[in-house]
Protein backbone atom coordinates (compact mmCIF):
# COMPACT_ATOMS: atom_id res chain seq x y z
CA UNK A 1 0.00 0.00 0.00
CA UNK A 2 1.28 3.42 -0.81
CA UNK A 3 0.49 6.89 1.38
CA UNK A 4 0.06 9.94 -0.54
CA UNK A 5 2.48 12.32 0.90
CA UNK A 6 2.18 15.30 -0.92
CA UNK A 7 2.69 16.92 -4.49
CA UNK A 8 5.73 18.57 -6.19
CA UNK A 9 5.26 21.92 -6.62
CA UNK A 10 7.00 25.10 -7.45
CA UNK A 11 10.85 25.36 -7.58
CA UNK A 12 12.51 26.53 -4.93
CA UNK A 13 16.12 28.33 -5.96
CA UNK A 14 17.86 26.84 -8.68
CA UNK A 15 19.65 23.27 -7.72
CA UNK A 16 16.76 21.30 -8.35
CA UNK A 17 14.82 21.69 -5.07
CA UNK A 18 10.89 22.48 -4.88
CA UNK A 19 7.87 23.45 -2.42
CA UNK A 20 5.81 20.16 -1.37
CA UNK A 21 1.93 21.35 -1.31
CA UNK A 22 -0.24 19.10 0.69
CA UNK A 23 2.53 17.43 2.45
CA UNK A 24 2.54 14.93 5.27
CA UNK A 25 6.06 15.78 6.89
CA UNK A 26 6.61 12.67 8.62
CA UNK A 27 6.13 10.68 5.71
CA UNK A 28 9.17 13.15 3.92
CA UNK A 29 12.29 12.63 6.00
CA UNK A 30 15.71 13.17 4.45
CA UNK A 31 17.18 9.95 3.55
CA UNK A 32 13.58 8.52 3.14
CA UNK A 33 12.50 7.35 -0.34
CA UNK A 34 9.32 8.32 -2.49
CA UNK A 35 7.48 7.18 -5.58
CA UNK A 36 7.15 9.58 -8.34
CA UNK A 37 3.38 8.99 -8.85
CA UNK A 38 1.72 5.47 -8.80
CA UNK A 39 4.02 3.20 -9.98
CA UNK A 40 6.71 5.93 -10.93
CA UNK A 41 10.37 5.46 -10.30
CA UNK A 42 11.34 5.50 -6.41
CA UNK A 43 13.96 8.56 -5.42
CA UNK A 44 15.91 9.67 -2.36
CA UNK A 45 15.32 12.79 -0.43
CA UNK A 46 18.61 14.24 -0.75
CA UNK A 47 17.64 17.65 0.87
CA UNK A 48 15.04 18.57 3.07
CA UNK A 49 14.43 22.26 4.18
CA UNK A 50 11.83 25.13 5.34
CA UNK A 51 9.55 23.93 7.71
CA UNK A 52 6.42 21.47 8.20
CA UNK A 53 3.80 24.14 7.03
CA UNK A 54 6.04 25.31 3.96
CA UNK A 55 8.18 21.37 3.25
CA UNK A 56 10.82 22.29 0.67
CA UNK A 57 12.66 18.93 -1.02
CA UNK A 58 15.48 17.81 -3.35
CA UNK A 59 14.99 14.38 -4.92
CA UNK A 60 17.88 12.03 -6.48
CA UNK A 61 18.40 13.09 -9.92
CA UNK A 62 16.92 16.56 -9.76
CA UNK A 63 20.07 18.93 -10.08
CA UNK A 64 18.34 21.84 -11.53
CA UNK A 65 15.35 23.99 -11.97
CA UNK A 66 14.13 22.88 -15.08
CA UNK A 67 13.73 19.20 -13.84
CA UNK A 68 12.14 20.52 -10.39
CA UNK A 69 9.29 22.53 -13.32
CA UNK A 70 8.82 19.06 -15.19
CA UNK A 71 8.14 17.26 -12.46
CA UNK A 72 5.52 20.15 -10.93
CA UNK A 73 2.23 18.22 -9.82
CA UNK A 74 3.72 14.98 -9.48
CA UNK A 75 2.40 13.22 -6.43
CA UNK A 76 4.92 11.56 -3.96
CA UNK A 77 3.72 8.16 -2.42
CA UNK A 78 5.66 6.43 0.28
CA UNK A 79 5.39 2.47 1.05
CA UNK A 80 3.32 1.83 3.90
CA UNK A 81 5.95 -0.20 5.16
CA UNK A 82 8.23 2.76 5.26
CA UNK A 83 5.67 4.85 7.50
CA UNK A 84 6.26 5.57 11.07
CA UNK A 85 3.70 3.81 13.67
CA UNK A 86 0.67 5.39 14.56
CA UNK A 87 -1.05 5.45 17.77
CA UNK A 88 -4.33 3.34 18.35
CA UNK A 89 -7.08 5.99 17.97
CA UNK A 90 -5.08 7.06 14.04
CA UNK A 91 -5.32 6.12 10.92
CA UNK A 92 -3.75 6.99 7.33
CA UNK A 93 -6.39 8.31 5.18
CA UNK A 94 -6.05 5.59 2.75
CA UNK A 95 -7.02 3.41 4.91
CA UNK A 96 -10.41 4.64 5.84
CA UNK A 97 -11.72 6.01 1.85
CA UNK A 98 -13.21 3.08 0.71
CA UNK A 99 -14.68 2.23 3.74
CA UNK A 100 -18.44 1.66 4.64
CA UNK A 101 -20.45 3.52 6.99
CA UNK A 102 -22.78 2.71 9.34
CA UNK A 103 -25.20 4.36 12.52
CA UNK A 104 -25.45 0.85 13.98
CA UNK A 105 -27.34 -1.20 11.46
CA UNK A 106 -28.63 1.26 9.52
CA UNK A 107 -26.39 1.45 6.05
CA UNK A 108 -25.04 5.22 5.20
CA UNK A 109 -22.50 5.44 2.63
CA UNK A 110 -18.68 4.95 1.94
CA UNK A 111 -15.85 7.56 2.92
CA UNK A 112 -14.37 9.02 -0.35
CA UNK A 113 -11.90 11.05 1.53
CA UNK A 114 -10.21 12.41 4.18
CA UNK A 115 -9.96 16.45 4.81
CA UNK A 116 -7.50 17.94 6.88
CA UNK A 117 -9.20 21.06 9.07
CA UNK A 118 -7.23 23.10 11.60
CA UNK A 119 -9.83 21.93 14.56
CA UNK A 120 -9.64 17.65 13.59
CA UNK A 121 -10.31 15.87 10.26
CA UNK A 122 -13.45 14.80 8.43
CA UNK A 123 -14.72 11.97 6.95
CA UNK A 124 -16.13 13.08 3.30
CA UNK A 125 -19.18 10.28 2.78
CA UNK A 126 -20.74 9.64 -0.16
CA UNK A 127 -24.25 8.53 0.99
CA UNK A 128 -26.14 5.43 -0.60
CA UNK A 129 -28.80 6.15 -2.51
CA UNK A 130 -30.30 9.22 -4.45
CA UNK A 131 -32.16 12.15 -4.31
CA UNK A 132 -31.96 15.46 -1.94
CA UNK A 133 -30.36 12.89 0.88
CA UNK A 134 -27.25 11.83 -1.28
CA UNK A 135 -25.67 14.94 -0.89
CA UNK A 136 -21.66 13.88 0.99
CA UNK A 137 -22.31 13.72 4.74
CA UNK A 138 -19.02 15.26 6.46
CA UNK A 139 -18.50 13.30 9.98
CA UNK A 140 -15.57 14.81 12.00
CA UNK A 141 -13.31 12.51 13.46
CA UNK A 142 -14.28 13.17 17.23
CA UNK A 143 -15.25 10.32 19.45
CA UNK A 144 -19.24 12.19 19.97
CA UNK A 145 -19.63 11.57 16.13
CA UNK A 146 -17.52 8.27 15.53
CA UNK A 147 -18.23 5.16 17.35
CA UNK A 148 -15.90 2.47 16.09
CA UNK A 149 -13.47 2.50 13.17
CA UNK A 150 -12.78 -1.63 11.82
CA UNK A 151 -10.16 -1.30 8.98
CA UNK A 152 -9.84 -4.86 8.96
CA UNK A 153 -13.62 -5.00 8.05
CA UNK A 154 -13.72 -1.88 6.29
CA UNK A 155 -16.60 -0.18 8.19
CA UNK A 156 -16.66 2.82 10.35
CA UNK A 157 -20.07 2.90 13.07
CA UNK A 158 -21.06 6.81 13.10
CA UNK A 159 -23.93 8.31 15.10
CA UNK A 160 -25.99 10.03 13.06
CA UNK A 161 -27.97 11.73 16.04
CA UNK A 162 -25.29 13.53 17.41
CA UNK A 163 -24.74 15.05 13.85
CA UNK A 164 -27.92 16.13 13.86
CA UNK A 165 -29.64 13.68 11.60
CA UNK A 166 -31.10 10.83 13.76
Amino acid sequence: MWLRAGRIGRPHGLDGSFHVTGALPLLLPEGGEVALGEGGEVRLIERRAGHDARLILRLEGCRDRATAEALRGTELLVARAQAPPLQADEWWAEELEGCRVRDGARPVGVVTRLQALPSCELLEVQRDGSGPDAAPLLVPLVGDAVRAVDVERREIDIDLGFLGEG
